[in-house]
This record gives structure tokens, sequence and C-alpha cells, in this order.
């Protein structure tokens, strides 16, 4: 088998989806266990988003991030840790006057959004190089916010895995990369399926991956009922492949997923495909990725 592939499990999110299925996790103890699960299933790389424990909304308290990475690594010192920096990106128009921002607005400045990252220091984090419609709220990432947020990183010793949801995005990532603000080589992950961003299909898919500088390493994604077509393709393409409850919900009409569950049958997909999955190890010599822990 020569194709090694990274399996990566989006644990949790920002969406309303705990109220949809109960196996998204929504405490620390809840994410930092679904991370295990997730792990032991045979994913490399856990993406963690944070909760309101009491709300179930998505939160940027430092204090939850710190509490979940630190109960995964008292149980696994090996998976690797990617942390979101999409929160606080929400840019909500108030009606009455379009300039202010009006209810669901969560925008603030690259500093906030990036100190978790900056005290936790793990080795990924996301940058969303992407200014789109997101459901009924803009997705606001301006270039000078993406410039300093990828300083950052490189400050904190983070590699940003690069979000990508349509072409422009990977272009504006490429003169990112062009200027010095993300090193080579760079890390990609292509969004698939997301209102209004590119659709979740193969021809897109190649599309995207034909756009993407050579030397890049990427991972791609569809949600819902495309994940795990997408998976597919993106093995077949020679990328790495992202599963979790953040992008879909269910194994099969009527069966509700967990996060292991989800991981296992990634693991079957690459397999079957006579592909090997990579171990944690493997994926930080393969990315040349710092180990704190």
């Amino acid at each position: 088998m020569s194709r090694k592939t990274v399996i990566t499990c989006a644990l949790t999110g920002s969406y309303d989806t705990p109220s949809k299925n109960p196996a998204v996790p929504v405490t620390p103890e809840e994410i930092a266990n679904s991370a295990l699960d997730a792990a032991k299933a045979g994913a490399a790389v856990v993406h963690i988003h944070v909760r309101d424990p009491k709300t179930t909304k998505p939160s940027m308290e430092l204090a939850l991030y710190q509490e979940v990475v630190d109960r995964i690594r008292d149980k696994n010192g090996d998976v690797v840790l990617n942390l979101t920096t999409g929160a606080g990106g929400r840019f909500a128009p108030d009606p009455a006057e379009p300039r202010k921002a009006g209810e669901g607005t969560t925008l603030t400045t690259p500093a906030i959004r990036m100190r978790h990252i900056e005290a936790i220091r793990p080795p990924i984090c996301t940058l969303d190089v992407a200014t789109m419609n997101f459901g009924e709220t803009i997705f606001a990432n301006t270039p000078s916010h993406l410039r300093e947020m990828a300083d950052r990183a490189k400050a904190a010793g983070a590699k940003p895995e690069i979000e990508v949801f349509d072409l422009g995005h990977i272009e504006l990532a490429k003169r990112l990369i062009a200027d010095g603000h993300l090193a080579e080589p760079p890390l990609f992950q292509i969004c698939l399926g997301i209102s209004y961003g590119a659709p979740a299909t193969p021809e897109t898919l190649i599309q995207m991956r034909d756009r993407l500088p050579k030397n890049a390493a990427w991972s791609a994604f569809g949600i819902g009922r495309t994940e795990f077509p997408m998976a597919a393709v993106a093995v077949a393409a020679g990328g790495n492949v992202r599963v979790g409850l953040e992008d879909n919900l269910w194994l099969g009409k009527g069966e509700l997923a967990t996060n292991g569950a989800l991981v296992e049958r990634a693991v079957a997909i690459v397999q079957g495909m006579g592909a090997r999955v990579l171990t944690p190890a493997e994926v930080r010599a393969k990315l040349k990725l710092e180990r704190r822990w």
C-alpha cells in the first residue's frame, strides 16, 4: 500500500447540532472523551472547537480550550491537536442600520481570535482564508486580519491548516505564502458543501486540488451525506480525509453517528482503497510539526 492518509476528526463545530444528535460533545469532558474515542478509532488529528456548557453555543473562552487540551493530554499524549481560530469571524448587519453589527455578530480582533493559540501553542491551528456568506451571516476574514493571524500562529509555532471554501480563497492563500506570512510547505483543507461555498462534487474537489501549490499537503471534506463520498474522492486524488460530527451527524439513513463511528467508517474507506492510515507520529514527521507534550 503506497498511499498514506491522514484522518482528522472534527469533533463538535459551532452549529446548533447538539439538539439534533446527543452524541455531539458540548462540555470540555465530553469533547475530550470524544477526541480520545476518535483517536482510538484511527484519527491521527482531532480538530477542536469549544462550547459554552450551559447554552451549548460556540465559545471563545481560553479556560475551556485549556481544559479540553489538558483532559486529552492526561490520557493521550500522542494524538495531534488542531484548534480552531474560526470563532470571532461572524458579522450580521443590523437590519435598520447595515453598517452596524446586529444579532449574531461575533466579529472581533485577530489578537482575541488567536489568544488560545498563543497560550496553548498547539501543533496545528486552522486559518479560514475566506470571506463569504455563511448561512445568514457574513464570515469575515479580511487580508489584513489573515496576515496578522498567520504571523501570530507562526510566532506560536502552530502550523496553519488553511481552510478554503472556493477557488478565490486559494488565490488569497497563495499571496499570503508568497509574502511570507504562511510557511512552506503549506497545509490546506478543502471545505465542500457549506452554504454558500463550493459544492461537494468530485469535479469541484479535483479543480480545487489542481489550484493548490504543488508542494502542498491537503485534505478535504464534504458535509452531511457527502462526507463519505468526498472522503473516497480525496483518497483517490492523493489527499487526506476529514470526518466528524462538525460536518455530519449520520452514519446512514436513520442512524445517528458518533465521532468514533465516523472515524471507523473513514478507516474502512481508506483501507478499502488500498491506502494506509498514518499514525500521529507519522503525521508529525510528515508535516514537520513541533511536539510540546
